[in-house]
């Protein structure tokens, strides 16, 4: 096989990032944008030593599920990935997904619980970041930094459309210089805009803080949508592909805006860590409490805790909620929404996990439930064994990337913990993201209380 050859191939699986798989000539050919059980036509752009990517030329027989992309920067912009099936099918890719990782990572072949879909598939973020360059403001092309003008995005806020176009037509008026990545110079990064029950957020990300007319762009910001109550900007001079820098400055208005979850509160800044789907948040959480099976004696360890959200969320359920969190600003955000919120249950421990449960084991406080909400690359083994040292009854594991999932899995799985019920979540439509929340027990006969 060699770059340039065109061939005819069935498409019979897919990758985890969406991508359809087929063979050519004994090797397996990855082509964006196709779907289980099509006939394409395609053309070889690369050729490696295991798997050679395709670009889709023809589509001989469709899939049933294949539809017209709603959107219409999807073939362009690397934001979303699976606009072109079906919701029905795009669930069915997603559960596919979990329940191959677990097979092939983590040796778990129980089945798995049906995936929670959500309500609705557009306009469900509440955060927004986009990349500002010389060609505009928007998204990343697909596995590239080629910026793609956006106008207009499915999966983002309404609000966020005005707001783009109000700080672009500020960058051309006021000669503002957007960032060179390659030549690390400019000023501004990205534009970041979260929205919450109190109002919209918009942050500039800058690489200093001497940005000229910012009176102007909260003048402009204002008179164009009156839901704008805070101003910021946010300090990144490295040279860098993390978006947000560590310094904050309030231009205009509030640091903080308010979100409710339930009957919860919680401060919310450019830094904290706040899931972007609201509606699927809650039921992500509702699936963690039904696996907890809270009845007001339990003490919960919520690792990971962040600002304090699903442990705040489930807190009126249970005793006592201990939080260990490494982010020393984030265990600040969790003391005071746990006030806010008037819940004299919480207690916030700030360092990693492994550190801070010695010292709370010897205050005699031990848990009878885990909760662990990892980022994407999953628990260290230092803290699996400092939970499995603890030996809660229960582990609720909420993950975001379902092969870090199944490594953990088959870690805790080996020393005693059995993966009793498993769901995904799909908090992110129209892309390959899920998220799952899974159900451990502790094998008693085993690995009896100590």
């Amino acid at each position: 096989m060699r770059k340039n050859d065109q061939f005819q191939i069935e498409i019979t699986g897919m990758t985890d990032n969406g991508e359809g798989v087929g063979r050519a000539e004994g090797m397996a050919v990855f082509v964006p944008y196709t779907i289980v059980g099509e006939t394409v036509r395609i053309h070889i752009v690369k050729v490696l030593k295991n798997y050679a990517v395709g670009k889709l030329i023809e589509i001989i027989k469709p899939s049933p599920h294949r539809v017209k992309a709603e959107c219409p920067n999807f073939y362009q912009c690397g934001g979303c990935q699976l606009w072109h099936m079906d919701y029905a099918e795009e669930l069915l890719y997603k559960e596919r997904k979990v329940a191959d990782c677990l097979k092939r990572i983590g040796g778990i072949e129980q089945p798995i619980s049906p995936i929670i879909g959500a309500d609705e598939r557009k306009y469900y973020r509440n955060k927004s970041q986009f990349p500002v360059t010389s060609d505009g403001i928007g998204m990343y092309a697909g596995r590239s930094h080629r910026l793609i003008p956006i106008d207009h995005c499915m999966i983002q806020s309404n609000i966020t459309e005005g707001i783009i176009s109000t700080v672009r037509y500020w960058i051309a008026a006021y000669g503002l210089i957007p960032y060179d990545e390659k030549k690390n110079c400019g000023q501004l990064r990205h534009l970041y805009i979260r929205e919450t029950d109190e109002g919209i957020m918009v942050c500039l990300v800058v690489t200093d803080c001497k940005i000229p007319n910012l009176d102007c762009l909260v003048s402009l910001l204002r008179e164009n949508n009156p839901q704008i109550c805070s101003v910021l900007l946010n300090i990144n001079p490295h040279k860098t592909n993390v978006i947000l820098g560590k310094e904050t400055m309030t231009v205009w208005g509030k640091e903080e805006l308010k979100d409710h979850l339930g009957d919860v509160v919680f401060s919310i800044s450019p830094l904290s860590f706040y899931q972007v789907n609201k509606q699927q948040m809650q039921k992500l959480y509702d699936k963690a409490g039904e696996y907890a099976a809270l009845c007001g004696k339990e003490v919960v360890w919520d690792v990971y805790c962040g600002i304090g959200t699903i442990g705040q969320y489930l807190a009126k359920h249970c005793r006592q909620v201990v939080g260990i969190e490494i982010i020393e600003a984030a265990v600040k955000n969790a003391r005071e929404n746990a006030k806010q919120n008037k819940l004299n249950n919480t207690e916030y421990y700030c360092g990693a996990a492994e550190k801070i449960a010695p010292q709370i084991i010897a205050k005699g406080n031990r848990p009878d439930v885990v909760i662990l909400d990892p980022p994407r690359k999953g628990c260290d083994k230092v803290l699996l064994d400092t939970v499995i040292t603890v030996n809660p009854q229960k582990i609720v594991y909420i993950s975001c990337k379902p092969s870090t999932l199944a490594r953990d899995l088959k870690y805790l799985n080996a020393r005693g913990y059995t993966a009793e019920e498993i769901t995904p979540v799909d908090m992110f439509p129209a892309t390959t993201h899920v998220e799952t929340v899974v159900k451990l027990v502790r094998n008693k006969q085993k690995y009896p209380v100590q």
